[in-house]
């Protein structure tokens, strides 16, 4: 089974490109899983007729929203994180809104294992967002996979919005403390990792160089000078299954690239 995450920034916009059909075709996935629609359903007119979509927008118009596309039929599908965490957590106290109204999370349940599509919340350039990342979403997020953990192995991809180490961005050292760099961030995706998940590209590739988001600024992309944010982290009790993990530098159509996971089920 291959699995393909990919932060679109507006698929809308990669439709007017002419891309969205060839990252399909080129890369021949069983499931697609999608960040960033900026799109409600009715708004998409790429042909994703081999797929039931489960679509998952924003109440926001034009922001955010996530999307999952499918060839094996889900046991069940379910948007956002549950209202007990958003209750716990206090998500709805965020002066920027609500994260659970922005269309962030779908979980499709499968006979052997979960896959959860996340779209994380930006910290913001000012940081605005920061203390909603580390003291709440994070932790909401963190409660929810361990509590599907419990009943079987949860896959997780998407725009994670962290770098997890020095090897995950060109610069390192000029970010320090930046959004998608900060203490806290990291802290939650290394929280991430001790409630039982692996990040499956680092199972395969180590080093540096291996990035999935560019500035659309100074030729970033074209010198490779990016951040590795979007990942595919699976349940220890997961790994077994998969065989491959890897970036796709080669498709364009977004300031991300998409991400892949292969299991042998």
């Amino acid at each position: 089974m291959k699995i393909v995450s990919w932060n679109l920034n507006g698929i809308r916009a990669v439709e007017r490109k002419g891309l969205f059909e060839p990252f399909v075709a080129s890369l021949e996935p069983d499931i697609i899983c999608l960040q960033e629609t900026k799109a409600m359903p009715e708004e998409v007119d790429a042909d994703v007729s081999a797929f039931t979509g489960h679509w998952h927008p924003a109440q926001k118009k034009g922001y955010s929203g996530t999307a999952l596309l499918t060839k094996p039929e889900p046991l069940s599908v379910t948007t956002g994180l549950p209202k007990r965490l958003v209750t716990k957590y206090d998500l709805a106290s965020d002066p920027f809104g609500n994260p659970n109204d922005e269309g962030r999370v779908i979980t499709a349940e499968y006979d052997a294992f979960y896959l959860v599509t996340v779209y994380t919340p930006n910290a913001k350039g000012d940081l605005k967002r920061l203390g909603l990342r580390h003291t709440q979403w994070d932790p909401a997020f963190i409660s929810y996979v361990r509590s599907l953990n419990k009943k079987k192995p949860v896959a997780i991809c998407g725009d994670l919005n962290v770098a997890h180490t020095e090897d995950d961005l060109a610069n390192p050292k000029a970010n320090v403390g930046k959004a998608g760099f900060t203490d806290e961030e990291r802290a939650g995706f290394v929280d991430l990792l001790k409630a039982g998940f692996t990040d499956t590209f680092r199972m395969f590739t180590q080093g540096n160089g291996h990035y999935t988001w560019w500035s659309n600024f100074s030729g970033a992309r074209a010198r490779n000078v990016g951040w590795r944010i979007d990942y595919f982290v699976v349940s220890n009790d997961l790994v077994p299954q998969v065989t491959a993990a890897e970036i796709h530098p080669e498709i364009m159509g977004s300031d991300h690239c998409p991400v892949s996971l292969t299991l042998a089920l």
